[in-house]
C-alpha cells in the first residue's frame, strides 16, 4: 500500500452485510472475538479481509509491512494501554518525506464505538482512524516490547553496581501464608505465582467486580484469575505502589516506578507501571531478571 495517500478503496471483493448479525450471534454464542467469527465466515484471506473491511466501513486500511515502516507514539498512547486494548498510534518515521505530522490511530474492530471514545479520550490529539488485521497490530506491540525490553535490560545493568539500596520485599509460601492481611496475601501471592510460572509481565486490570490479574508468558497474555470486590482491588493496587514508592493518594495520571522481592532464591527487579482507568486504576509490572544480567556480565 502507498503510504502517501492511503487509499480509501481497493479492487477486493465485498464485504457481505448479512454476515454482520450472523457473527455477532455466532460470538456471542461461543465467546470468541467478533473480529475473529466475521473474519471466518468470510471465507476471506486475513489481507484481503483488512481490505474488504476497510472499503465497506471507510477506513484506510495498513499491512504489517506499513506499521513496520511507522513510528509508535508511545508518550501519547501508552504501550500498555495500547496492549490491552489492541490499538497502536502511529506516525509516519520518515518526516522528511512526509511532513503533514499525522497521527494514525490504527484498530482491528471498526464496529467497537466504547473502545474509540475511550481512544479519544485516552489520546487526545487529532488522529486519523486506520485498520489493520488484529495479528498484525500484535506483532507490531510484540516487535516494540521486544526493543523497550532490551533497552530495560541496558538501564538496569548500568543500574546494578550503584543503584540505591531500596526495600525488598520476601516472596515465598512462608511469608505468604504467615501475612495477615488478605490483600497483601493476593499481592505476593500473585507475584510469587507468576514468577514461578515464568511470566515476564503482570497485569492487575480493575473491573466493576474486582481485579482481573494476567500474565504474559512467552509472548502471550493469558487471564490467571482476580480478586473480588472493587474495595479489595483498590487496596491492591496502593499494595503495589507502596512497594513501589509511588503516590497512593495520586489516582488521576500514571505513574511509574521500580520495586525489588525477592523470590526463587535471586533478587528480581519490577517495573511497575499504574494507570487510571474507567473503574479505577490498573498496574503492570514488568519483570527484569538481575541474576540473568548479572551472569550476562560474568
Amino acid at each position: 500500500m502507498n503510504m502517501q495517500d492511503l487509499p480509501l478503496t481497493g479492487h477486493v471483493p465485498p464485504l457481505d452485510a448479512g454476515l454482520l448479525p450472523q457473527a455477532r450471534q455466532l460470538s456471542q454464542q461461543t465467546g470468541r472475538p467478533f473480529m475473529e467469527v466475521l473474519e471466518e465466515l468470510s471465507g476471506l484471506t486475513p489481507d484481503v479481509f483488512v481490505l474488504a473491511l476497510g472499503q465497506c466501513m471507510h477506513y484506510p486500511t495498513l499491512t504489517a509491512l506499513d506499521l513496520h515502516a511507522m513510528q509508535p507514539m508511545f508518550d501519547l498512547l501508552r504501550f500498555n494501554d495500547a496492549s490491552t486494548l489492541h490499538a497502536v498510534l502511529m506516525q509516519k518515521s520518515d518526516q522528511s518525506l512526509y511532513p503533514d505530522q499525522s497521527l494514525y490511530l490504527v484498530l482491528a474492530d471498526p464496529f467497537d464505538e466504547p473502545l474509540q471514545l475511550r481512544l479519544q479520550s485516552m489520546v487526545r490529539v487529532p488522529v486519523q482512524w486506520c485498520l489493520a488485521h488484529r495479528n498484525d497490530i500484535a506483532a507490531c506491540l510484540q516487535f516494540h516490547e521486544t526493543q523497550m525490553r532490551a533497552m530495560d535490560q541496558v538501564h538496569a545493568s548500568d543500574s546494578l553496581s550503584n543503584e540505591e539500596e531500596t526495600p525488598v520485599e520476601e516472596l515465598s509460601l512462608k511469608s505468604i501464608s504467615e501475612d495477615s492481611s488478605p490483600v497483601v496475601r493476593f499481592v505476593r501471592s500473585t507475584l510469587y505465582d507468576a514468577l514461578k510460572a515464568g511470566a515476564s509481565d503482570i497485569h492487575l486490570e480493575s473491573t466493576l467486580q474486582g481485579l482481573r490479574v494476567k500474565y504474559r508468558i512467552d509472548g502471550v497474555l493469558t487471564e490467571a484469575g482476580g480478586l473480588s470486590g472493587v474495595m479489595q482491588a483498590e487496596q491492591a493496587v496502593s499494595r503495589i505502589k507502596v512497594m513501589s514508592e509511588l503516590d497512593i493518594a495520586e489516582r488521576r495520571i500514571p505513574q511509574d516506578g521500580r520495586c525489588k522481592v525477592h523470590a526463587l532464591g535471586r533478587e528480581i527487579d519490577l517495573r511497575v507501571s499504574i494507570m487510571p482507568s474507567v473503574v479505577g486504576e490498573d498496574a503492570v509490572l514488568r519483570v527484569l531478571d538481575r541474576k540473568a544480567l548479572s551472569e550476562a556480565q560474568g
